[in-house]
Parts: C-alpha cells; structure tokens; sequence
C-alpha cells in the first residue's frame, strides 16, 4: 500500500524556531492570520500575510521550497477554476483576493501539522476537549477517535489508487465494480482489524480511558502534554 501521509501535512524533522516552538504559540498566529485575511478583505493584507507564510516556511520552519508548494500543486484545479470564476463574475482584484485568502489559509494550517508531531497536535486536541468533560464528553477517546481517523484516510487514498492501477492493468478502467469493489473490501476488513485491535486493548469498553491507539505500549496515562511545547 503507497503512503499518502504527505495529503494531511506529514510531519517533516527540522531543527527550526517553529518546530521547537509549543503548540500554541503556532495555533494562536494561525488563527489570527486567517481571521485577518478573511476580515480585512485587501489585496495588501494578503499579499502581506502570503509574504509572512512564505517566511516562516523557509526561514521559521526551515522547510524547502519543494515542501512549500507541494500543498499547491495538488490544489491547482480548484485554485484555476475558482480564480477563473471569481475573475469572470467578480474581476481580477476580487480573484486575487479569494484565491490568494485560500492559499494562505491553507498553507498557515499545514505549516502546523509540517511542524508539530502527530502526538503532539493529538495532545493538544485533547487538552482542548477537557472543558466538555463537565457535558459528559470523554476528550480521550475524542483524540483516539481523530487519530483513527488520520491513520484512515491515507490507507484508504491508497486503496482507491491502487484499485484503480490494478483496473487499468486489467483493462477495466472504466468498470465501477472493478474500482469500487476492492477499495470497499479493503475498507471494511481495515474496520475490523482496527476495531478488533480495539477490543484485544480493552479500548472498546466505555469505562476504559486511556486513550492509547492501537499498536501502542500503555504509558500510564501522562496528561496530555501537546500545548506545553
């Protein structure tokens, strides 16, 4: 099965400011980055957040210019054909503003998953949760539950292309059930194996609570640690 980590923002090892900086004092800026651009509404503000972004990539994160386009070339059609109807309807200035907003957005976004260990974001979320435990909420398996969910959506990517490799290998590029079919079996036995993996760890019993995935050691469940750096 081919990896496609790289489509959620993978984690890259540098020795940078950003990546040795906390959670939070990544999210913070972030968000008010993208809070900024989205209310602003000027092309100057997100020219200037777009020149910010690229800054921290290459001198914050101390990524490559590679990794800070990649994210770039898998959006190209939705960037092409949403700047070609907001020019249409809107004009070029109002184009550049959607488009260039979207672009910093997302690139601000992944500079924090490039940086940040998957642990770590995981951690964070769950410190997030923790106010909704007087509701009844359970942040543990919130954060089991989004891990599961980011170990998911690589595996079954590379399900469907590599359905879709063997159909073209056989002639049957264009038949739904040769397409369709193994990505749907696969699916259904990587929920059991997952959820029988669950089960053997004692995870699929509500009073269990220490959010361990599968395949991992208990660690005597430290508190979560993701936004004290």
């Amino acid at each position: 099965m081919r990896g496609h980590a790289s489509l959620l923002g993978a984690y890259v090892e540098r020795t940078s400011v950003l990546h040795a900086a906390p959670l939070w004092a990544k999210f913070i800026p972030v968000a008010v980055l993208s809070v900024l651009v989205l209310t602003l509404w000027s092309p100057w503000v997100t020219l200037g957040a777009l020149g910010l972004v690229i800054l921290a990539y290459l001198a914050g994160a101390r990524l490559t210019v590679r990794e800070l386009v990649r994210p770039l070339a898998r959006m190209w059609p939705l960037i092409l054909i949403l700047g070609a109807f907001q020019w249409f309807n809107a004009g070029p200035l109002t184009a550049f503003i959607v488009v260039g907003n979207i672009v910093v957005c997302v690139l601000a976004a992944l500079l924090v998953t490039l940086t940040t260990e998957s642990q770590r974001l995981l951690d964070g979320l769950v410190l997030l949760a923790h106010p909704l435990k007087r509701f009844g909420a359970d942040p543990e398996r919130f954060g089991l539950t989004v891990a599961l969910m980011l170990r998911s959506i690589p595996y079954l990517v590379g399900a469907a292309e590599d359905s879709r490799d063997a159909a073209r290998a056989r002639g049957l590029e264009r038949s739904p059930r040769a397409l369709i079919l193994p990505v749907f079996i696969g699916a259904v036995a990587y929920a059991q194996q997952t959820g029988e993996a669950l089960a053997a760890r004692g995870l699929a019993d509500p009073e269990h609570d220490d959010g361990a995935l599968p395949g991992d050691a208990p660690d005597g469940g430290d508190a979560p640690d993701g936004f004290r750096g």
